[in-house]
């Protein structure tokens, strides 16, 4: 069975099927603001996503991350490699690409386990 949470027409931000959980694309919630405060706040959205579908961070399967430019990479890396679990690292890729919103800096997609699928 396929569970959609939180339908628009356009898409679902959580996607559930077979013990696994699909997140929308996650961006910051202040793009006024630089690289790190923008992965920050654009992790603290996974986190909650994550903890309303009945998983977290632990669990993270495979992220793909958006940056529009690479001199972001290691500033961005810094507040990422911060908040994966030691010994959790899930699959990764990091793509240079053009954002939505021109002051968006990065952007995220993640796939995740579901702590206790029914």
């Amino acid at each position: 069975m396929i569970q959609r949470i939180d339908t628009k027409q356009r898409m679902s931000r959580i996607v559930k099927h077979n013990g696994t959980i699909y997140l929308c694309g996650q961006v910051c919630k202040d793009a006024e603001q630089g690289i790190k405060e923008q992965t920050a706040t654009m992790l603290e959205k996974v986190d909650e996503l994550l903890q309303q579908a009945g998983s977290d961070r632990q669990h993270i399967l495979s992220a793909t991350i958006y940056i529009k430019d690479m001199k972001y990479f290691s500033d961005m890396n810094e507040v990422w490699d911060a908040w994966v679990p030691e010994g959790h690292a899930p699959a990764r890729a990091c793509v240079e690409a053009a954002m939505a919103r021109d002051a968006l800096l990065v952007e995220i997609s993640v796939i995740a386990a579901e702590i206790n699928p029914s």
